[in-house]
């Protein structure tokens, strides 16, 4: 075996065509199951996508780096279930770009956390968490209530995850900003559209506690609330398993 590697070495053309040949299986090997994704990939009629909000905290959460810490992906190991709730399918990501499964868990699994908690919860768990958890290491993020949310911009988010795959309407891309609006706000002549547009189970209220002027705490808590609920296809899959 190291006499070949010897004598490939001293061959500049037989080393690059050998490079070559090793490199073409092992993309051919990442590539080949790209051709059976169709299959792989679960259906779900139910999935819908994200609201303009939903997905404002979206990019919040992934600009505070909350992906660093927290994991949105549930393993089919016994103990992340019993904890967690069914382990993540690859259609329940199939509207996430980037997909934020995580790499490590300084803090818990978040990919079941939507409605989990109510919305106070969250506000002060942001705004301070060791109010709520003495022993957490979670930075507070008290900015969020203060900073108010950019909502002329969120037609262009739209039309962007349109781009690659996510199917927006004209209609809802054209009401990104009075959607976003609309959501946080119950009251408003704007939330009447929001339940047309996403249906009739979309969380409309107010995430941070105050309707009026949309804060960034309004966009997270709504995305926060959202998670694992834009498609119920894990738990009915996986309780028809063990029936």
């Amino acid at each position: 075996m190291f006499g070949f590697h010897y004598r490939l070495e001293r061959s500049a053309i037989g080393l690059v065509a050998f490079i070559v040949l090793v490199a073409s299986i092992g993309g051919l090997i990442e590539i080949a199951p790209l051709f059976t994704i169709d299959e792989t990939v679960e259906k779900a009629e139910d999935m819908r996508v994200y609201t303009p909000l939903e997905v404002a905290g979206r990019n919040i959460y992934i600009r505070e780096g909350c992906y660093a810490c927290h994991s949105q992906m549930i393993r089919t190991l016994r103990d992340e279930v019993d904890r967690y709730g069914p382990y993540s399918l690859a259609v329940e990501s199939s509207y996430d770009h980037p997909q934020l499964w995580g790499s490590k868990r300084t803090g818990p699994d978040l990919a079941r956390l939507g409605n989990k908690y109510s919305d106070d919860w969250h506000v002060t768990h942001l705004n301070n968490p060791r109010d709520l958890v003495p022993q957490s290491v979670m930075p507070a993020y008290r900015w969020l209530l203060r900073d108010q949310l950019r909502t002329d911009d969120l037609g262009d988010h739209l039309r962007a995850l349109r781009a690659v795959g996510v199917p927006y309407s004209d209609d809802q891309i054209a009401n990104a900003t009075r959607d976003a609006y609309g959501q946080a706000n119950p009251d408003s002549p704007e939330a009447s559209g929001v339940a047309e547009r996403y249906g009739a189970d979309t969380n409309i209220r107010a995430f941070d506690g105050n309707q009026g002027p949309l804060t960034d705490m309004d966009a997270l808590v709504a995305y926060l609330q959202v998670l694992g609920n834009l498609t119920q296809v894990a738990h009915t899959t996986q309780q028809a398993e063990v029936e």
